[in-house]
């Protein structure tokens, strides 16, 4: 008796993985047991560690699993399209190398997707800290029940204004199922960030006409650890995004609401980005650089100055408690 083929993977799970030997075999073992029929795609973005010899030992293993090996680091957003094109299933799900998802997680998110005629679908993640792995949960988005809610392009911009939202809690890292032909009916691919790759991936699927829904936790648990790299950016990732923003505001027929959740968003990152070269002027002691950055918008230099002066009110009260 012969045995029957495996069943068509109905979601590509996307993994980018940079130095993440710890935690891999965690993650790939939490995509191959989902209850949908899946496909793993792992990318290792030349890590320096032993990550893609475990990941090709596994691979070895398990055929719904594939390697894909990078000479060169590219960040995960380009990691992430090489394992979409080599994708074989209608449906995207990316899970970061050092976060798991239970096991009906994906057969959920599909199953409604595909029953409400949905492009993209997302949970709200749950977090746990890296020290206390079973220890409580905080959900990303939200705190309360929240059931399933429509999601346009000016609302999902808005909510990933840390001002509004609160910092590390913007919908942005939310991690939604994608159906793979409107990403390609749209040539939809993340942009080469390394900072809101997603944020933007999403924003142009909504400014492109997405059915984006969010609900409540089906199971994807992110790990938070103190040295992420979603942690911690260089100035030029904040002016990479702030380019972004530019180029979606450059689109015609965007809504009145759209093009001022961008402007509201690309104000933000301004300021933050701001705030990185005056940091990077007084390290590199760099009088013109730092005055540079106080010719900025009035919105802008307004702001600047503000933390200029809360920094020096801080350090000199620590100065004053260690007299």
């Amino acid at each position: 008796m012969t045995e029957a083929a495996p069943a068509a993977p109905r979601a590509t799970v996307v993994i980018a993985a940079w130095n993440a030997e710890t935690s891999i075999d965690r993650a790939i073992a939490s995509a191959l047991r989902q209850t949908l029929p899946v496909e793993v795609v792992v990318v290792d973005d030349a890590s320096t560690d032993g990550t893609r010899d475990r990941i090709a030992a596994l691979a070895r293993a398990n055929p719904a699993l594939r390697c894909i090996g990078q000479d060169r680091n590219t960040g995960p957003a380009e990691a992430r399209n090489r394992a979409i094109e080599a994708s074989r299933a209608p449906w995207i799900a990316v899970l970061d190398a050092d976060d798991v998802m239970a096991p009906d997680r994906l057969e959920r998110l599909v199953r409604q997707a595909e029953a409400e005629g949905l492009d993209f679908l997302a949970d709200d993640i749950e977090k746990v800290d890296e020290a206390d792995p079973g220890g409580p949960r905080q959900r990303l988005f939200c705190d309360h029940e929240i059931g399933t809610i429509d999601i346009d392009a000016a609302a999902f911009i808005r909510a990933n204004l840390a001002a509004g939202h609160g910092d590390r809690r913007e919908m942005g890292f939310l991690k939604p199922v994608m159906r793979l032909d409107f990403l390609d009916r749209h040539a939809l691919r993340y942009a080469p960030l390394r900072l809101g790759e997603d944020y933007d991936l999403y924003a142009r699927a909504l400014i492109r006409g997405a059915r984006f829904r969010l609900t409540d936790p089906c199971g994807y648990l992110a790990t938070v650890r103190a040295g992420s790299l979603s942690g911690r950016h260089a100035t030029g990732d904040h002016a990479a995004l702030m380019a972004a923003d530019r180029r979606m505001l450059s689109q015609p027929g965007l809504s009145r609401a759209t093009r001022a959740a961008l402007r509201a968003h690309l104000l933000e990152h301004h300021r933050k980005w701001v705030w990185r070269r005056m940091i990077d002027a007084v390290r590199d002691r760099d009088p013109k650089a730092a005055l540079a950055c106080l010719i900025s918008p009035p919105r802008v230099s307004a702001d600047l100055s503000r933390r200029l002066l809360r920094e020096g009110l801080q350090r000199g009260l620590r100065r004053g408690g260690t007299g």
